[in-house]
C-alpha cells in the first residue's frame, strides 16, 4: 500500500550504493522536490553515496547544479548512464574531469533494456548500435578512462551479430505525474509524456526496490482505467507539490487543446525556439536548411525530426501548409502534431497520440519511419555522421541511432562550416556573407554514430543538407547533388573541402 510521505521521508528511502533509475526526458518531467530533498539530505549527512544515475535522455534543466545535477555535483554520484548529456552540464564536466563514471547508451536501447528488466530479463539483444560507437569493437560506451563496466558486448546468435546490452537493474525510480486517486493510481494529464513510468516502475519492483512518485495533487474519484499510466500497486511513497496552472501554450504540449496545423506557427512563435531562434534572425542558414530539408516529405510520410537545427523543418513544413499530409512523432511518445522547439523538445504541440517511449521506439525498430531530419557535428566524405561527440565534450547519441538505423530516408540537416558563418538568402539567390571557421565536412569523423557502410547495406536514402548545397550517399561516399543558385561551385564549396567529392550535378 502506498504511503503519502513528505519529500524528505521520500529521499530517506535512496540508500548507498543505489542504481537510481529517472523517469524523464532532457529537462521535462521532474520529480523537482524529490531531487531536492536527496541533495539537501546528501549536505547535511553525506548521505546517500556512491550512487548510479540511469535515465534515457538526460535528467538536467541546461544549468549546473539543478534537479539531480545538484547532487551529482556535490559528489554523491559514482556513476550515470544515459544517452544525451546537454542538459546535464555538471555531469559532462566531471566526467570529461575523470570524476564521475560516465556511460553514453543509445536512447532505445537503454528504453528497451528497462522494459526486458521489467519482464525479468537482465539482459537486452539488439543489432541496434552494431558499427557504431558503442560498439565494443569500435570506442564502446565508455566516456573517460575510469569507467570501466562492460554494459555492452558482442555475441553470436545463430550466427548473428548482436550487442548484449547488460545495464544495472534499478534500485529507486522517480516519476513525477500529474494526479493521484484514493487507490494510488497515477495519471499524467497535465504532463507532455509518459517517457517509461510503467516499465520502469515494473522494472523497479522486480529488482524488490522502491519507486517514488512526485504528484501535483489527490483527487477524490477514482481514475478512469484507461486513463491511468501507473497502477497503485507499483507505487510506494507519494509526494505532493502544488504546481502552477499550465499556459495556453503548455496545455496544447500536454493535449489539453486540439491545435489544428494551420495554427501551428502561433503556438510555435509562443513557445520560441530560444537561442536556434536568435541564430536565424542573424544568419538565415537555418531557414535555408530546414526550407530544402522539408522539399523531401511527401504525403503520407511518417516523420522523426531531431533537435536543434533539424526543427526548422518543422516550421518550414507548418509555414507550406505540409502538416495535414505528414504525421510527425517524437522519439518520447509523441505521434502526431508538431515537435514542440527549444528547451521543449520531447513534447509535442497538439498530438494525436501519446505512447510510453519503448512503444515508440518499437515502432521505429520494426520500420514505422518514412523519413527522419537530424542534424550533424561533423560528416566525412565517406558519410559517416558524428553526433555524439564533440572534440571536447561528449554530447551523447540520444535516440538518433535508433531512428536513423530505421528509417527507409535520412536527412542530415548542418551548415557547412560552423562558428561564425552567416548565409544570407533574396530573390532565391543564397550569399555567404561571412564564412564559418570549424570545418565540419572532413577526411573522416572522429567516431561514429551513423555508419554510412550499414545504410548502404540496409538500402537506405540518405541526404546532406547544407544552406549551400546537398550530398547524397552514393557508393564512393559522399556525393555533390545541388548546389543552390548565387552558390559558386569552387570557392564557396570545393575550396572549403579537405577532401574531392564525387560530383552528379
Amino acid at each position: 500500500m502506498y504511503r503519502i510521505v513528505s519529500k524528505e521521508q521520500a529521499a530517506a528511502l535512496v540508500k548507498d550504493g543505489d542504481c537510481v533509475y529517472i523517469n524523464c526526458f532532457l529537462s521535462l518531467s521532474h520529480a523537482e522536490a524529490i531531487h531536492q530533498a536527496i541533495f539537501e539530505r546528501f549536505q547535511a549527512t553525506g548521505h546517500p553515496k556512491d550512487l548510479t544515475l540511469m535515465s534515457t535522455a538526460g535528467f538536467g534543466a541546461g544549468v549546473e547544479g539543478k534537479l539531480a545535477e545538484a547532487y551529482v555535483e556535490a559528489g554523491a554520484v559514482r556513476r550515470v548512464i544515459n544517452s544525451h548529456y546537454p542538459t546535464m552540464p555538471s555531469s559532462t564536466r566531471l566526467i570529461a574531469e575523470n570524476r564521475l563514471e560516465g556511460y553514453a547508451i543509445p536512447l532505445g536501447s537503454i528504453s528497451h533494456a528497462v522494459r526486458a528488466m521489467a519482464g525479468g530479463r537482465k539482459d537486452f539483444l539488439t543489432k541496434m548500435g552494431l558499427g557504431i560507437y558503442v560498439d565494443p569493437r569500435l570506442d564502446g560506451p565508455a566516456m573517460n578512462r575510469i569507467s570501466k563496466d562492460e554494459l555492452v558486448r558482442v555475441v553470436d546468435v545463430d550466427g548473428e551479430e548482436y550487442l548484449k546490452y547488460s545495464l544495472p537493474q534499478p534500485d529507486i525510480c522517480i516519476i513525477k505525474g500529474t494526479s493521484a486517486d484514493p487507490a494510488g493510481n497515477i495519471t499524467f494529464e497535465d504532463e507532455y509524456m509518459y517517457a517509461d513510468a510503467l516499465a520502469a516502475a515494473q522494472a523497479t519492483r522486480a529488482h524488490g526496490g522502491k519507486v517514488l512518485v512526485q504528484v501535483d495533487r489527490l483527487t477524490e474519484d477514482h481514475a478512469r482505467p484507461r486513463t491511468v499510466i501507473l497502477p497503485g500497486i507499483l507505487v510506494d511513497v507519494l509526494v505532493v507539490v502544488e504546481k502552477e496552472p499550465l499556459s495556453p501554450a503548455q496545455r496544447t504540449l500536454a493535449g489539453h487543446m486540439h491545435v489544428p496545423p494551420e495554427h501551428m506557427d502561433y503556438w510555435t512563435a509562443c513557445l520560441t525556439a530560444g537561442a536556434l531562434a536568435r541564430r536565424a534572425s542573424q544568419d538565415q542558414s537555418p531557414r535555408i536548411i530546414g526550407r530544402r530539408a522539408a522539399e523531401e516529405l511527401k504525403a503520407g510520410d511518417v516523420v522523426n525530426i531531431g533537435v536543434g537545427l533539424p526543427e526548422m523543418v518543422g516550421v518550414a513544413a507548418a509555414q507550406r501548409g505540409l502538416l495535414k499530409d505528414v504525421c510527425m512523432t517524437v522519439e518520447s511518445g509523441g505521434i502526431g502534431g508538431l515537435p514542440a522547439p527549444g528547451r521543449y523538445f520531447g513534447s509535442t504541440i497538439g498530438p494525436d497520440m501519446v505512447c510510453d517511449m519503448a512503444s515508440q521506439f518499437d515502432f521505429y525498430d520494426g520500420g514505422g519511419l518514412d523519413i527522419c531530419f537530424m542534424g550533424a557535428l561533423e560528416v566525412d566524405r565517406h558519410g559517416n555522421v558524428n553526433v555524439h561527440r564533440r572534440p571536447d565534450r561528449y554530447v551523447g547519441i540520444g535516440g538518433f541511432g535508433n531512428i536513423t538505423s530505421a528509417s527507409r530516408t535520412v536527412v542530415f540537416c548542418f551548415s557547412f562550416r560552423a562558428h561564425g558563418l552567416i548565409a544570407e538568402e533574396q530573390d532565391g539567390q543564397v550569399k555567404i556573407v561571412q564564412e564559418g571557421s570549424i570545418q565540419k565536412l572532413k577526411e573522416q569523423v572522429d567516431t561514429i554514430s551513423f555508419s554510412a557502410e550499414k545504410a548502404k547495406e540496409r538500402g537506405q536514402k540518405v541526404l546532406y543538407v547544407t544552406e549551400r548545397c546537398v550530398f547524397r550517399l552514393g557508393e564512393k561516399g559522399l556525393t555533390l547533388c545541388q548546389v543552390y543558385p548565387g552558390v559558386d561551385l569552387q570557392k564557396d564549396i570545393l575550396d572549403q573541402l579537405s577532401f574531392t567529392p564525387e560530383i552528379d550535378l
